[in-house]
């Protein structure tokens, strides 16, 4: 689906807006300068694209935020209702049914489905093939963070449905349907709409993976807790609480979490309460072990160690 440039320019018309700003994930941001100079061609507004990545609907642009009348920002649903920003899906037309048709023989006759806003307007086709297959499809819906039933981020997975035999993930990657194999301890396919493979999800080296982390920083003395300064990761609370339960620690704000920059804190070992992903996808390149909140409560004797969970960011 390319942009809708109509409602780029009506929502400039009626706000007046004289600078505009565009925000994209990193997959569309090549696309940016075309759009960019469409809307001030036909606008006659002063378009701003912001150059800084951006990972998903809790990563605003803060500083170009304000300097705008109106924020466009691409590729993810509604998060946060700051009227300055304009959240504008971007959907794939791609044909789901052979992925869903492939995924079959590992499902179990009551089926969660889940998916991502780039496909989620595929939802009722997915939900018709598994009828049409005899199973049962379960379509929850989730948290005030989450735009739609059926619809999971990479922190939270409340639109995922309890007492299912199975779930279906129709998207790409592996961080969606790794999450819900922790989340609900159920088997989960994970069905690529792209390539029509079906796979079932294993957690077992991700889970060898992160106890071996946590045993690294089982010694730890001075710790390091990271507070993400996204507007939709903030958990100081969370850190407070993480503060007081590590004794000798140090609370860290950082806006982009990278091994480099946690190259010069002399600690022992760190907390992100930021994104989830951060302590999973960098694993091996962090200078010390980078702990998510639930590993380290089982460090500190607060969960048992069979409570090994996802980190989540929960909305009301």
């Amino acid at each position: 689906m390319m942009f809708d440039v109509p409602k780029i320019l009506d929502i400039i018309k009626t706000r007046n807006a004289k600078i505009v700003g565009l925000q994209f994930p990193e997959g569309l941001k090549r696309q940016g300068p075309a759009l960019a100079k469409e809307v001030e061609d036909k606008s006659g507004a002063l378009v701003i694209i912001s150059g800084d990545p951006c990972y998903g609907a809790c990563d605003i642009d803060e500083g170009l935020l304000g300097i705008v009348d109106v924020l466009f920002h691409f590729g993810h649903s509604r998060m946060m209702d700051d009227e300055r920003i304009v959240f504008m899906e971007y959907y794939h037309d791609v044909d789901v049914e052979r992925a869903v048709i492939n995924a079959l023989p590992l499902l179990g006759r009551k089926v969660g489905v889940t998916t991502t806003v780039q496909h989620i307007h595929k939802l009722d086709e997915i939900a018709r093939t598994l009828k049409n297959a005899d199973r049962e499809p379960i379509i929850a819906k989730g948290d005030s963070r989450v735009t739609y039933p059926g619809q999971v981020l990479g922190c939270n997975f409340s639109a995922v449905p309890e007492g299912v035999d199975s779930i279906l993930f129709v998207g790409t990657g592996n961080f969606h349907p790794m999450g819900m194999r922790l989340a609900r301890r159920v088997p989960v396919v994970a069905a690529d709409p792209f390539t029509g493979e079906a796979r079932l999800v294993d957690i077992e080296k991700i889970v060898k993976q992160r106890y071996a982390i946590m045993a690294k920083a089982m010694d730890a003395k001075k710790w390091g807790i990271i507070v993400g300064m996204k507007p939709g990761q903030r958990r100081m609370g969370l850190a407070k609480h993480i503060k007081d339960l590590a004794g000798d620690a140090v609370l860290i704000s950082i806006r982009e979490i990278t091994p480099d920059r946690l190259q010069s804190f002399k600690v022992d070992a760190f907390v992100s309460t930021a994104c989830p992903r951060i302590a999973i996808d960098d694993a091996g390149r962090f200078p010390a072990p980078v702990l998510t909140p639930i590993e380290f409560e089982i460090l500190k004797g607060k969960r048992k160690w069979e409570d090994m969970a996802f980190d989540e960011i929960k909305g009301g």
